[in-house]
């Protein structure tokens, strides 16, 4: 789905599970103060919260939905993270505060007034939240949004405390008055435990847990498929936001030229896209070997292609090879540096291959960083 389309089905939804979420909140205080109901005072602060992680949830879609800029070249996607652990930490706090208000009444509780009003107020945030959990997750699973499915499942956690506080309340009304404040109590357990939820992660993702190992398991045998890759390591993923990313390092044939070594690389980040869903940036690294097994940087000594061709040049000279040289090609392999020389068809008219090869070579064998020597023609 395109950003733009994404962000505005978020922030629908969100809008609409705010406007019913204050008209509960609302509704539920003023009953439970009505009525002394500790149980419905905490679901009332419940939803409240529920509006506040509406707000929270509609402002991180908007700026997710941002276009990468010269602050967040990666793109605005973790802003939805950052506001989950923010959400998370709040939910927190309001379950402890209920809780030990929830304790509170136990040592001074009261007998409840209009229960039936109480109840039905109770009843009317289960079929509320239940309605707005089916509707919110819908939306989510279409987008694929972690915040949105986390504001779903907070939804349901309402719907869930509001049958807790029925049964406190209808316990109360039985003469059992402590059951309201069990029922608080509950409420603020379970308002903690999904803010657990969310944080736990929340966090995973912001120190960039790998995605699924079933799915890095598939990427890998799809990669190690392509043609032109030899073998496949190094395969590094994480999330960011509602999208995936992931670099890998395939090993191809140390003689490929730079455009063919380019080809495979879009070759693997589209197999890549294809293979894993949501897999957004994917960063490619063609290598000549298989890094990952060499203990030590084998090349961090090794001269680079300016100083290696004035060495070259320096040891001909030196050597009194005086062949003049149209091209020279380094290969950089098992830490060392490997040499082709090309030059022009004229001198196989008056010299011998081996010859030339043998006079090239002679004059490299000396340097430490130099191997095998090879000679082309034309």
């Amino acid at each position: 789905m395109q950003s733009n389309n994404r962000t505005k089905a978020s922030q629908k939804v969100t809008i609409v599970g705010a406007l019913i979420d204050f008209l509960l909140s609302i509704i539920k205080i003023i009953l439970g103060f009505i009525g002394q109901s500790g149980a419905l005072i905490a679901d009332g602060i419940h939803s409240f919260s529920d509006l506040l992680t509406d707000w929270v949830t509609w402002y991180a879609a908007k700026l997710s939905g941002e276009a990468p800029d010269a602050d967040h070249p990666y793109g605005h996607e973790r802003f939805e993270t950052v506001a989950t652990l923010g959400l998370s930490i709040f939910l927190a706090i309001v379950g402890t505060i209920i809780i030990f208000d929830g304790f509170g009444r136990f040592s001074n509780p009261n007998a409840l007034k209009h229960e039936y009003w109480l109840i039905a107020a109770a009843a009317l945030s289960i079929l509320s939240k239940e309605a707005l959990y089916w509707y919110t997750v819908k939306v989510a699973k279409d987008i694929n949004s972690d915040l949105l499915k986390a504001n779903a499942w907070h939804h349901r956690t309402d719907a869930f405390s509001s049958v807790v506080v029925v049964i406190g309340i209808v316990g109360a009304a039985n003469g059992y008055f402590f059951l309201d404040s069990v029922a608080a109590i509950i409420v603020g357990v379970l308002i903690i435990y999904i803010g657990w939820q969310l944080g736990f992660e929340a966090t995973k993702e912001l120190v960039d847990t790998s995605i699924d190992q079933e799915d890095i398991k598939a990427l890998r045998i799809a990669l190690s498929e392509i043609k032109g890759v030899n073998s496949v390591h190094t395969l590094r993923t994480r999330k960011v936001g509602h999208k995936k990313s992931a670099d890998v390092h395939v090993q191809v044939n140390p003689f490929l030229s730079v455009s063919e070594g380019h080809i495979i690389s879009v070759s693997v980040e589209r197999v890549a896209k294809e293979c894993i869903e949501e897999l957004d940036d994917v960063t490619v690294h063609i290598d000549p070997e298989n890094d990952e097994e060499k203990e030590d940087a084998p090349y961090k000594d090794l001269p680079e292609r300016a100083q290696a061709l004035k060495i070259i040049s320096q040891s001909l000279k030196l050597e009194n090879v005086k062949y003049s040289i149209e091209k020279t090609q380094l290969h950089y392999l098992e830490g060392e540096i490997l040499v082709d020389f090309f030059l022009s068809a004229d001198y196989l008219k008056n010299q011998e291959l081996a010859h030339i090869k043998s006079e090239l070579s002679k004059a490299l064998e000396k340097l430490p960083d130099f191997g095998e020597v090879k000679v082309y023609f034309g």
